[in-house]
């Protein structure tokens, strides 16, 4: 594995003997998913039909690379985590967690929510499962992980993360990632609902199905691009249900090795969401948005043992509705500001410490709403590969 560079960044971020994944109305007939049009349920279709298709594509891969590579030369490797965060603002805290130029940074949120805006204590479980396979073709090597958000004052915001990845090194500087990511029933709050017979504070429950793909580029000693891409849907519950979400994003990421241990990473994403509310301005909600992401992360070597994490994110969303009566979207933008430090101390072979701070601003404005809101997040945890 040593001769791969791009590979090992790619599905262990680095050589040493822990270096864990980055952290990123009107009636109820009226109502119901089939009223809306059928195009968006064959696009909905098409799009889960690619997605699995991929991925039981990549597991045939695997099972035929397996079946031609020698036993002795596959390797499992599996890395838990555990980490307890202080958040004050548990509404946020899930979002402000997946905001990263792998993760999901645009998670939506509820910021009027009813409830949800107080301080708790998150546990954060994480399980990553990785095989390599060796063969003529290359490297290859498959994850899944499991991640979970466990409130303690707020249970109902618990939610889980599911991740199926697959990388693929052609050769020492060129690699091809894919990667399936599933949150589903997650919940965003509680907000007001005021269609026909739906109406008053419904909880806002959302589930968010995107798949992946970054081709990894080395240039030179000292500079690697990254191209990357998404596409996904996101699903709400009856009561908002016009807010179902068809998004793609494309963007570059550019990785500069400053020495051999330190490097930068600049990654812009470009990104599209249309929403099913804009076919149906009887519903004055249209969701629709233009996202930038624009980020700038330094990881640093600072001692043998300690490893250093900052990365600062913008995000700005232009709210694209065409709707004069939808209030909360209307000539409206918000933007987000968001700065993150970890520290990562080696124990042993196997076993690291981590602490993490990040710190969120966001403010909507739009014709008839103007919002502030902040998070911050402080969280202690332990690392073990096995």
């Amino acid at each position: 594995m040593a001769n791969h560079p791009v590979f090992l960044r790619s599905c262990c971020a680095n050589s040493r003997a822990i270096r864990p994944e980055r952290s990123t109305s009107g009636t109820s007939s009226d109502r119901s998913r089939n009223s809306f049009p059928s195009h968006w349920f064959r696009l909905y279709q098409t799009i889960k039909f690619s997605l699995l298709s991929a991925l039981g594509a990549l597991w045939v891969a695997a099972l035929w690379l397996m079946s031609t590579a020698a036993p002795a030369m596959a390797e499992w490797s599996a890395t838990a985590s555990s980490s307890l965060f202080y958040t004050d603002n548990s509404n946020l805290f899930s979002a402000t967690r997946r905001s990263s130029l792998d993760g999901d940074p645009s998670q939506p949120v509820v910021e009027s929510s009813s409830f949800g805006h107080n301080k708790d204590m998150v546990f954060e479980p994480a399980l990553r499962v990785i095989k390599f396979i060796p063969s003529s073709w290359g490297k290859t090597a498959f994850t899944a992980k499991v991640r979970g958000f466990v409130y303690a004052v707020n249970p109902e915001f618990s939610q889980t993360g599911i991740y199926l990845e697959g990388v693929h090194a052609f050769n020492p500087d060129t690699a091809l990632r894919l990667r399936f990511f599933t949150a589903p029933d997650q919940l965003l709050g509680q907000t007001e609902s005021s269609h026909g017979s739906i109406h008053g504070l419904q909880d806002a429950r959302v589930s968010s199905h995107i798949g992946s793909i970054r081709f990894d580029k080395r240039l030179s000693e000292h500079f690697e691009v990254q191209l990357y891409g998404r596409a996904g849907i996101r699903r709400f519950n009856e009561p908002f249900v016009e807010r179902d979400t068809f998004l793609w994003a494309i963007g570059p990421h550019l990785v500069w090795h400053v020495t051999h241990h330190t490097r930068m990473v600049l990654g812009y994403h470009y990104e599209r969401g249309l929403a099913e509310g804009r076919h149906h301005p009887q519903f004055h909600d249209d969701s629709s948005y233009v996202h930038h992401f624009a980020s700038v992360a330094l990881e640093a070597d600072v001692m043998e043992n300690l490893e250093l994490e900052l990365d600062f994110h913008y995000e700005r969303n232009n709210f694209t509705t065409g709707i004069p009566d939808d209030h909360h979207h209307f000539l409206g933008g918000e933007n987000i500001f968001l700065g993150s430090g970890r520290l990562l101390y080696q124990l042993t072979d196997n076993t690291a410490l981590t602490l993490t701070v990040q710190r969120a601003q966001r403010s909507l404005n739009a014709e008839h709403a103007h919002l502030q809101a902040h998070n911050t997040n402080v969280g202690l945890g332990v690392l073990y590969r096995f």
